[in-house]
């Protein structure tokens, strides 16, 4: 049977759960203030995520896009994180250099040493004086200011929990992922202090639906589920009213249709864009409370006038 069907999960939710409990001290700078509406879900304030950081005005996934985006007001940014040769986890998305940085070569098989001597590159192709920071350096100037969520973070996530524990910011760093939650608490169980772990919910596949599922039936709350559908289902409404149910947050990400609907939808940041900013209330009809978008001052600019951002 290629669906699987969530009836009967409400009652699981509701009784069997187990809650996360805030800090009970008053937060004393930005990112405590962020991480106590995070861990609020009934907190009215929409939480709103940087893909790369401000890609449009600085090279994605580079310092001065972090400070833009502090500036702008957002929550979280999304950073993504390789592996060089010598093991210096580094800001950049993809598996070469190739189309950021003036440098050429597959991040694992090049040093640290030779991606600081290159350049990154600008949205139209120029090059930059910006270079590729290290996840370190990201973090130091991310430190109080804003919530960092680290794409691959599980992955290499003992690198990463050693540098944020040196640092002091392994509570304001967000990771995600498909993986089982048996795998996931094995991996974070090693550790005292752990990150904030999300789970990556593709609700109209049959993977993402036991994934689901496996949370559920466990009575594990995360703070939030990343929700991903291309198109409107019987299991994605579902599956939202579940969570709801929960204190966990729904994630959504508008960065491009096929994340939030398909173009039917007209959900996703380039149709707000270009049809009005009013867009995004069709995602926060569904129940979401934090939002990756590739247009982040529009959809604060939008979350202001209602009074969802302040």
């Amino acid at each position: 049977m290629r669906k699987i069907i969530f009836s009967g999960l409400f009652m699981l939710l509701l009784f069997g759960a187990c809650t996360h409990v805030p800090k009970a001290t008053q937060p004393v700078n930005r990112a405590e203030r962020i991480l106590e509406e995070i861990h609020n879900p009934k907190s009215d304030y929409v939480v709103v995520i940087a893909h790369r950081g401000d890609w449009r005005n600085y090279p994605e996934n580079s310092i001065p896009a972090i400070e833009s985006v502090i500036r702008m007001g957002v929550d979280v940014v999304e950073l993504d994180v390789m592996l060089t040769a010598d093991s210096v986890l580094v800001l950049c998305h993809d598996r070469t250099i190739d189309r950021t940085t003036t440098g050429k070569g597959l991040v694992s098989e090049v040093t640290y040493a030779y991606i600081d001597s290159c350049f990154l590159r600008a949205g139209h192709n120029h090059p930059t004086d910006h270079k590729i920071p290290t996840l370190r350096k990201a973090l130091e100037v991310c430190k109080d200011r804003i919530i960092v969520n680290i794409d691959k973070g599980f992955e290499y996530y003992d690198l990463v929990i050693a540098i944020t524990e040196e640092l002091g910011v392994t509570d304001q760093v967000l990771i995600k992922g498909k993986r089982a939650i048996d795998v996931v608490n094995e991996r974070m169980g090693k550790y005292p202090n752990a990150m904030m772990y999300m789970p990556i919910i593709d609700i109209n596949r049959i993977s993402g639906q036991e994934l689901f599922r496996q949370y559920v039936e466990s009575g594990t709350v995360p703070v939030a589920y990343e929700v991903c559908w291309d198109q409107e289902s019987p299991e994605l409404h579902e599956c939202l009213a579940a969570i709801s149910a929960q204190p966990s947050r729904i994630w959504v990400n508008t960065l491009w249709p096929s994340l939030c609907g398909g173009k039917e939808a007209g959900m996703y940041d380039d149709y707000a864009f270009e049809n009005g900013m009013e867009t995004y209330q069709k995602v926060l009809d569904l129940g979401a409370s934090m939002i990756q978008t590739d247009r982040p001052e529009l959809l604060i600019q939008y979350l202001r006038k209602i009074g969802r951002h302040d």
